[in-house]
């Protein structure tokens, strides 16, 4: 199966957090299945840095590295997600959100997220 991790997600994996659960870590590591991370989730993330509103053992630079150093297939933002955007409701407001649903969609991707606005939109999603 193929999944699309949401940015906390791909987080709390890259720097071992704790509240990530086993069963989601199981299917991350699991080799059958195909785990992508949106540029988005990367852009999204220098953001958080840049405004100092990280929580994480990790750096920009060594999050950066250890994605580059992943089997994770980082997916470019397409203009078939930006089409398929003006189509996702106004649920929830947040762009990144809202970009990561169009991309999973367009893309067959199953979100694995624990965003309970992620959550009501139309997409597979898991946790």
């Amino acid at each position: 199966m193929n999944y699309l991790l949401d940015t906390h997600t791909v987080l709390w994996y890259m720097g071992d957090a704790p509240n990530l659960p086993t069963i989601t870590k199981e299917i991350i590591n699991d080799n059958r299945n195909g785990i992508f991370v949106s540029s988005i989730s990367l852009w999204e993330t220098a953001i958080k840095f840049n405004l100092d509103k990280m929580k994480s053992n990790l750096t920009l630079d060594g999050f950066l590295d250890k994605i580059e150093r992943s089997d994770f297939n980082v997916l470019q933002v397409k203009n078939e997600h930006l089409r398929r955007l003006l189509a996702v409701p106004f649920i929830h407001k947040d762009p990144f959100d809202r970009l990561l649903v169009s991309t999973a969609l367009v893309e067959n991707l199953t979100i694995i997220t624990t965003d309970s606005n992620i959550q009501r939109y139309d997409v597979p999603w898991i946790w």
